[in-house]
Order: structure tokens, then sequence, then C-alpha cells
């Protein structure tokens, strides 16, 4: 496949951005450069470094997936009025999505918002919650989807 067929494929894939690429790979780069990411020879290094980059677009897709569906990670980068102090109007805005947000995790079981935690907050894989929680994938993977369509639900219901 040609580079111009390449580029064609993945701009008629849904949400494929050259820019948040770009940003996937200088994250990745960095990782390699001070370390975070370490290669250990149990595989190839070029199935090491693209194992790397799978992950950095993963961790980015959550934090965009996160300022889509929850308020509080948008709110939290508000307006600025011109002297660089926050907007008093945005941030009562903020105070209020912040409280609807802490209300709606509230009502999550417990095992829904650890494992949201761990994955939005923590930048973890599911399966990396998983162990940290000592569940088993699927049942990390089942509380993770559950846990964010409660929280749709919850938030909606709210603004209603």
């Amino acid at each position: 496949m040609s580079p111009a067929d390449l580029t064609a494929t993945l701009e008629d894939l849904h949400g494929w951005d050259r820019t948040a690429a770009e940003d996937v790979l200088q994250a990745t780069y960095l990782k390699l450069l001070d370390g975070r990411a370490r290669f250990d020879g149990r595989s190839s290094f070029r199935t090491f470094v693209f194992g790397v980059i799978a992950r950095t677009a993963r961790e980015a897709r959550r934090r965009a997936a996160l300022r889509r569906w929850l308020p509080l990670a948008s709110l939290l980068l508000g307006p600025e009025a011109v002297d660089g102090r926050p907007d008093p109007a945005a941030a009562l805005v903020r105070a209020d999505e912040t409280a609807r947000l802490v209300r709606a995790l509230g009502r999550l079981s417990e095992r829904q918002r650890q494992v949201l935690h761990l994955v939005f907050y923590e930048d973890l894989t599911i399966a990396e919650a998983a162990a940290v929680a000592g569940v088993s994938v699927g049942t990390a993977r089942t509380h993770y989807e559950r846990g964010k369509a409660a929280l749709r639900t919850l938030l909606g219901e709210e603004r209603e």
C-alpha cells in the first residue's frame, strides 16, 4: 500500500485525525526517550515500538472519550477573563458540573467507580485495572462498560 493509499484509507476511518496521530507518535517518542517505555527483549524491537504506539493511542482515545462524556474534563479547561483569571460565571458552571459528576459517581457501585478511576485517571488498560482490582479482565470490562453507561444516564437525568 502506498503512503497516499494509506492516508486515504485512514482518512476514511471514522474519527481519524492526522494531528491526533502526530501527537500520539510524539508522545510515544518521548516515552521511549525518557524511559517510561523500556524494551526488555521479549519481542522484536519493532513489535515493542508498535505496542508502545498502540498503548499511547488507547490512552489518548480514553482521554478524548472522557472529555466527550464527562463534562468535568472539558470544564476544567474553561474560559478565562482577559486578565488571565477564571471567568466567574464559568467557575460557577464548573463547580455545578463537578458537583453533578461527584453525585453521579457516588451512585455507581464501588467496583464500577474503581475501574473507571483506574482507566480514566490512572491511564491503566482494562487488563491492568483488573489486576489492580483483583478481578478477571471480563469482570473489569463489564464494570467499565456498565459504569460508563450508568454515568451517562445519571448525568443525563440530572440535566433534566
